[in-house]
């Protein structure tokens, strides 16, 4: 008996250390890897370390007093160790298949049941030597099913989770075997407790749950170790994907959209097929992530880049260049299936795409060539349908198909554009002023301002000569920035030289009137500048206010909250003139030149300009007439009760110098 005992003793103490060495083992994998499902199985061995070690100490104490403190208190160890040692090991499995990561509550739950459970099976009998059997029932038989149905559930847990690596499979068949012997060994206590064959079952199981202990050792390190190759495979799989596709769509990136680009040319050559290289620009993008945010807009990207990779037309390519910019290739026979292409094009884009409960609308800019007609390898198809899409974007056109003598413009362009962006830099744009006269008295009442290039090579040149430039360049915004700063700067040098403020007169282009920190841009000059907003008016075409009419009449009313006036320029060669009228809270409104030429001589042209004034007065607002040239326009303009005119007659557009003369008049 006492060789027995010595001999477990010698077993207890090993696998304490052993099971200690691996948690040990385990601290220091999760120290470097810092995986949750890692320290779990640390917690796992080290309370199987304890656990063993109350068996050692209770061999070693045989002589203690059945229900004694230290009797009670080896046994607490001992079946809390144990059920916290299999309530660790089976987290971690599913810590180490999922990705869940909110385990908080799921391991405070499970270490409070463990303690309760091992509590209740150390305390209930263990005060009274007669219970033996009882206690038996409660520590080994009840421990050996809970720990056999938990390893067969872990089972079918690791089969549904169908784990691919060598150690997940090695640890399901462990859990197999582990599941057969403790529920075999539960059943078995309890028909056969006091046979002989039991009780020598029970003292070789010792020598079997030693070995298969440390065989679960060995497979969770194998784990470890299989799953961080695993997780480095991806890695690596992943940044090849990532190298050959758009991170943010999924679709090609612009090098492999080349390289699929030219491997299917081959192909093309080979069947005599032709293709036809679409390039998408989405329209007014910036305003979707200005309005509904980047999260938003990187949405709308992926489900357009997943539309037109999935389109009934089966493209041979479909990448994303760059922003919100999509190239869509396809194969056709005849110019009909190329034209039907385009239209598929338009339609997959201009589809609703449904944000925060909202429909957004988008339409697209698309120039496209042929292959092999325009160009014979992908560089060049790509440039050229760039060239396309760049005069489709210029003149606001849906599409436009690649022609010769594009690129003559493009390189006029790129060379404009350099010019340009050195003219803002050394302020070679200057302002001329167009006074304008009020009809009740014949007194100055402001200027509109007009801006000029003073060119270092060709002198100074009229708007007429560079705007097609700046438009084509979408440099509209920078000039309407340029223009509102200069013109500040000037409000407040004049009040400054001459104690006096003219109110100046500013065209402002659709683009910077829709731009969302148009408003602060316009508080902060008046700031900067300290100008009182009176002597500041924004002039803005019809064609501004159709294009977002909701979002022109919300800047146009904050806008006069502020004491800004607002204008409608060149009215009446817009759309629905007087509709706008009614609806918009403007100012004043500017009738076109093109009424006031033959206001004298044309009984069409006075009574359309009478009608203007009367319904303008009608609703309140002022009227100035532009083009004014002759003595007789102004005296009939005065006549039917315009309120201001401007033109060559009053003055033509005048630098900073002479018109200061008009300020040091009294």
């Amino acid at each position: 008996m006492a060789e027995r005992a010595l001999t477990l003793s010698l077993i207890y103490s090993t696998e304490t250390l052993i099971f200690s060495m691996l948690a040990l083992l385990l601290f220091a994998y999760h120290r470097g890897l810092g995986h949750a499902y890692i320290k779990f199985w640390m917690f796992s061995f080290a309370a199987l370390a304890f656990s063993q070690f109350s068996y050692f100490l209770q061999n070693v104490l045989n002589q203690l007093e059945i229900g004694s403190f230290l009797d009670i208190t080896i046994t607490l160890v001992r079946q809390i160790g144990h059920y916290l040692f299999f309530f660790f090991l089976m987290l971690g499995v599913y810590s180490a298949t999922t990705q869940d990561k909110k385990l908080a509550k799921v391991v405070f739950l499970g270490i409070a049941t463990s303690v309760i459970v091992g509590a209740s099976a150390s305390l209930f009998y263990a005060f009274d030597a007669s219970y033996v059997f009882n206690r038996f029932y409660l520590r080994e038989s009840l421990a050996a099913f809970i720990f056999g149905c938990g390893f067969i559930a872990a089972v079918s847990y690791l089969l549904s989770s169908h784990i691919s690596h060598f150690a997940g499979k090695i640890l399901l068949v462990f859990c197999a075997i582990a599941g057969v012997r403790y529920i075999t060994y539960s059943f078995a206590s309890i028909v056969s407790l006091t046979d002989d064959w039991f009780r020598h079952l029970t003292q070789w199981l010792v020598f079997v749950d030693m070995g298969g202990y440390i065989v679960l050792g060995f497979i969770l390190m194998v784990w470890i170790q299989g799953r961080e190759r695993d997780i480095a495979s991806s890695a690596i799989n992943r940044a090849k994907y990532l190298g050959m596709h758009d991170s943010l769509t999924g679709v090609l990136n612009r090098e492999q959209v080349i390289e699929k680009l030219t491997g299917e040319m081959k192909i093309a050559d080979d069947k005599a097929k032709k293709l036809c290289v679409y390039l998408l620009d989405i329209k007014r993008f910036k305003f979707v992530n200005d309005t509904y945010g980047l999260k938003v807009g990187d949405l709308i990207l992926g489900e357009i880049a997943r539309r037109l990779n999935h389109s009934i037309l089966k493209p041979k390519v479909v990448g994303r260049l760059s922003g919100d910019s999509f190239m869509y290739v396809v194969d056709y026979t005849n110019e009909q299936q190329q034209q039907a292409a385009l239209e598929h094009i338009h339609a997959l884009i201009a589809r609703p795409y449904q944000v925060a409960q909202q429909e957004v609308h988008l339409q697209c800019s698309v120039g496209y060539c042929d292959f092999p007609a325009d160009a014979d390898n992908a560089d060049d198809l790509l440039q050229k349908s760039n060239l396309a899409l760049f005069q489709a974007e210029t003149n606001n056109i849906h599409s436009v198909k690649y022609e010769p003598g594009m690129q003559s413009q493009g390189r006029h362009l790129l060379a404009m554009e350099k010019e340009i962006r050195q003219a803002f830099n050394s302020e070679a744009f200057i302002l001329h002023f167009q006074p304008q006269l009020n009809l009740k008295n014949n007194r100055l009442e402001g200027a509109e301002v007009l801006v000029r290039w003073q060119h270092p090579d060709k002198g100074l040149l009229a708007p007429g000569q560079f705007f097609h430039d700046i438009e084509a360049l979408n440099l509209f915004s920078e000039l309407d920035s340029y223009v509102l700063e200069k013109t500040c700067q000037t409000i407040a040098r004049w009040y400054k030289t001459y104690k006096r403020r003219v109110p100046l007169a500013i065209n402002i282009t659709a683009v910077e009137f829709q731009a969302p920190n148009f408003i602060k841009n316009i508080q902060r000059l008046l700031k900067k500048y300290e100008i009182p907003p009176i002597y500041l008016e924004l002039e803005v075409t019809e064609n501004v206010v159709i294009t977002d009419i909701d979002l022109v009449m919300n800047t146009i009313t904050v806008l006069q909250n502020m004491g800004i006036k607002v204008s409608i320029d060149d009215f009446g060669t817009g759309y629905s003139s007087l509709a706008y009228l009614r609806k918009l809270p403007i100012d004043k409104i500017k009738i076109d030149r093109s009424f006031i030429q033959e206001v004298a001589s044309n009984d069409s042209d006075l009574t359309i300009v009478k009608t203007m004034v009367e319904l303008s007065h009608g609703l309140g607002k002022r009227v100035l007439a532009e083009g004014v040239e002759t003595k007789e326009q102004l005296q009939l303009l005065r006549n039917i009760g315009c309120d201001a005119v401007q033109g060559y007659f009053i003055s033509k557009p005048i630098s900073e110098e002479e018109f200061t003369k008009y300020l040091k008049r009294k």
